[in-house]
């Protein structure tokens, strides 16, 4: 069965790209590539070069792909994908690609446009095209879109290995069995973590099972885990935290005594850092849990820079910083602490 590549059209809500870089985009697409950045056939043996949005996308592709990928990462680590403007490189970039992943749901708003013009002439695929909306959830205040935070919950992560394996066997048939097995034994390693966080998160006493972060990005991850979660700010980091949401936070800390809460690697922690004083201005002490990794991973060439490091630092941190019982260095023995933000 052949894959749905993105429509020519993606719409997204005040978020348009200005019209000199969709002109941009045209012209290139009309006009073709330079000779030397010509995509190799898929007969040829030349690596396949595969343009990724995110970190985590990026990291599925790696897995599935090996040797036969070469995988350039448009958003770097770190970066929020919500609030990230294309450039003219991007374009260039993009359009550089023998095959393109995104994440999709919205994730990439202001790439969106981008990503709809590209798909015009180069296969481009969404990998959580292939998620059962059923599963999707659809926040009250998300004017009826889909949460995009889905790689937060490794079981639903895992179904987006079958779109990459399945793109990338439609472009070189001949590494079929490759890509299949890559994607299996990386389905393999996905499940083991998923039972590692349902496990780990589980030794959390039931009263202290309240996670509050920076904004909405772990709603999956509590579903799956067993977690209440509770984000300052909504699913996008471009919406605000009024006043008020921060004062029934800190009511709600207080009153059911939470004792930690928990900022993002790839957001800025004031909100958090309100709610900790808030509390203290009540006479009720809360520590910093930890920093979360959420819509980016960690550094390029940490164990914390891969998705199972991502994932496993978040479910460790949480569940030691909750009352839980998780070996300091996480599932694999690998992680290193990250205790300050990167921006504090």
């Amino acid at each position: 069965m052949s894959l749905r590549r993105t429509p020519h059209t993606v719409r997204t809500p005040a978020r348009c790209l200005g019209i000199g870089l969709l002109v941009c985009i045209t012209c290139w697409i009309g006009c073709g590539k330079p000779s030397d950045n010509q995509s190799k056939s898929p007969g040829s043996g030349a690596t396949i070069r595969v343009i990724a949005t995110t970190g985590m996308v990026a990291d599925l592709v790696r897995a599935v792909g090996g040797e036969r990928v070469d995988v350039v990462q448009v958003i770097g680590a770190g970066v929020d994908p919500h609030l990230y403007n294309p450039s003219r490189d991007d374009v260039a970039l993009i359009m550089s690609g023998d095959v393109i992943f995104y994440s999709g749901l919205m994730l990439e708003g202001k790439l969106a446009d981008t990503l709809g013009q590209v798909g015009r002439s180069k296969p481009v695929f969404a990998v959580t095209e292939r998620i059962d909306k059923e599963y999707l959830l659809l926040p009250d205040d998300a004017a009826g879109h889909a949460d995009p935070h889905v790689w937060m919950d490794a079981s639903a992560w895992s179904q987006c290995v079958d779109v990459i394996s399945e793109a990338l066997v439609e472009f070189s048939a001949k590494d079929a069995e490759t890509f299949r097995q890559n994607a299996a034994a990386y389905q393999s390693e996905l499940e083991e973590l998923h039972q590692y966080a349902k496990k780990t998160l589980a030794t959390i006493p039931r009263k202290s099972r309240v996670m509050i972060t920076s904004h909405d990005a772990f709603n999956y991850f509590g579903r799956a885990y067993d977690l209440e979660v509770l984000g300052v700010q909504g699913l996008s980091t471009e919406s605000e935290a009024g006043l008020q949401q921060i004062n029934e936070l800190v009511d709600l800390l207080v009153q059911r005594k939470v004792r930690a809460v928990f900022t993002e690697s790839s957001v800025s922690p004031k909100n958090i850092k309100a709610l900790i004083e808030g509390a203290a201005a009540q006479g009720f002490e809360i520590k910093l849990g930890g920093v979360l990794f959420s819509d980016a991973m960690g550094p390029q060439g940490t164990y914390e820079g891969t998705y199972v490091g991502m994932l496993d630092h978040n479910v460790t941190t949480v569940a030691r910083a909750l009352g839980g019982q998780a070996p300091e260095s996480g599932m694999h023995g690998k992680l290193n602490s990250v205790k300050e933000h990167p921006s504090s």
